[in-house]
């Protein structure tokens, strides 16, 4: 019902009336798609991925984890990068996954946008300080098997010296799909893929046991802030109401050592969003050489895994209440929560992953109106098994028109 209702406000504001209009976002991790399996509509795991995004019906949905088909990357037709997104969608949403579906409402249709992304591109650089470095990936395992240990261990190694960390060039990339009856404002998006996290004021650069520098002053020259990447997207509605989706997947607090270098850029990639949004970060330079933090006035949502949980975990310094906190317009106070359906986390939950954290987030401006949310936890239809290690999360906002 609040779907539907959702989707008649918008339908609404399509044909032109001036009207507040109220649209349901969300985010959801798809743990690891690739290329291979997005060629085409047949693989299994990826229909009841769609199917739980059809019944979810979310207007806008950030993709984790799927992979951006870069040249030199697995499986990638040569010369046409970043149509994974579109592929997603052309071979598995656009068609219904089960009948009940091919016999209810109409699908959402979907635009895409995706960019490159820092994981599996090889940095040429020994940023573990193993003494090696390593640029050559071996190539992943077919369906259904496994790489060898010589094998594991190769792609560990190239992923441990990659700008962030992939055991293949686009691996755990990310996409945005807006509803086709909004305006993606891909021309005014922007990336900061490549900011060097040393020109974050106050950084917090790892040091090894002895208080010296983890990167050598020629690799802090280079080395990014952002694992993936980070983006703000403009949509534009009917009314004319812009909304920025700042857009996110920070590596996870984990897999480094006494230096913390994961744990600590974990903190500093959710405290750009802070930055950013209060536009206090003089520092702040996107990917095309254009200063400065989101305008003041700006509605947004900020939406993504972001590997970190207020109340447990690893994380250094809990960036979401200290970083995120200090941002007064973002509403960190609502809490999407589980349903429990069919013996997923119990009703109430606030876990958003199988590992019993809670990392995934839809944190809107105080601007819009946060009407409801959830976890979906729902599985789909035959299976007694969620097709992802993340469950959904998905808020719903009315946007004021301007």
């Amino acid at each position: 019902m609040f779907a539907l209702r959702a989707h008649l406000l918008l339908l609404a504001g399509v044909v032109g009336v001036a009207q507040a209009q109220t649209i349901r976002i969300a985010t959801f991790n798809l743990e690891d798609v690739r290329t291979r399996d997005l060629l085409d509509g047949n693989s299994p795991r990826l229909r009841r991925v769609a199917e739980v995004i059809q019944r979810l019906r979310p207007n806008v949905i950030l993709l984790n984890e799927i992979a951006y088909d870069m040249e030199g990357g697995p499986d990638v037709p040569h010369g046409q990068p970043g149509r994974n997104a579109r592929r997603f969608v052309d071979h598995y949403l656009s068609l219904p996954q089960t009948d009940d579906l091919a016999a209810g409402q109409s699908l959402i249709q979907y635009e895409a946008f995706m960019a490159p992304t820092n994981t599996g591109v090889p940095s040429g650089f020994d940023l573990d300080n193993n003494g090696q470095i390593v640029t050559v990936f071996p190539p992943p395992a077919a369906p259904g098997a496994e790489l060898s240990d010589a094998d594991q261990k190769k792609a560990q190694l190239y992923g441990n010296d990659c700008w962030g960390f992939g055991t293949f060039p686009g691996q755990y990339g990310m996409a945005l799909l807006v509803d086709s009856r909004l305006k993606l404002r891909a021309d005014l998006a922007r990336t900061f893929r490549k900011l060097p996290w040393v020109y974050m004021d106050g950084a917090a650069l790892p040091t090894d046991p002895e208080g010296k520098a983890w990167y050598a002053e020629e690799e802090a020259k280079y080395f990014r802030l952002s694992s993936k990447s980070h983006w703000d997207v403009p949509v534009e509605f009917p009314s004319g109401a812009v909304v920025h989706l700042l857009c996110s997947h920070p590596t996870p607090p984990a897999f480094d050592g006494p230096e913390q270098r994961n744990k600590k850029r974990n903190h500093d990639e959710i405290r750009f969003w802070a930055d950013y949004a209060n536009d206090t970060g003089g520092y702040i330079v996107d990917d095309a050489g254009v200063a400065g933090g989101l305008p003041r006035t700006a509605s947004f949502v900020l939406l993504g895994d972001l590997n970190a949980d207020p109340e447990r975990g690893d994380s250094f310094r809990n960036p979401i209440l200290n970083q995120l906190g200090s941002v007064k317009r973002l509403n960190l106070a609502f809490v999407p929560r589980a349903e429990g359906a069919q013996g997923q986390p119990n009703p109430g939950s606030q876990v958003t992953s199988a590992f019993g954290l809670r990392v995934d987030y839809v944190l809107p401006s105080r601007d819009l109106t946060l009407e409801r949310g959830g976890v979906w936890t729902s599985l789909p239809s035959g299976t007694d098994k969620f097709p992802s290690d993340h469950f959904p999360v998905w808020v719903e906002v009315t946007v004021p028109s301007p």
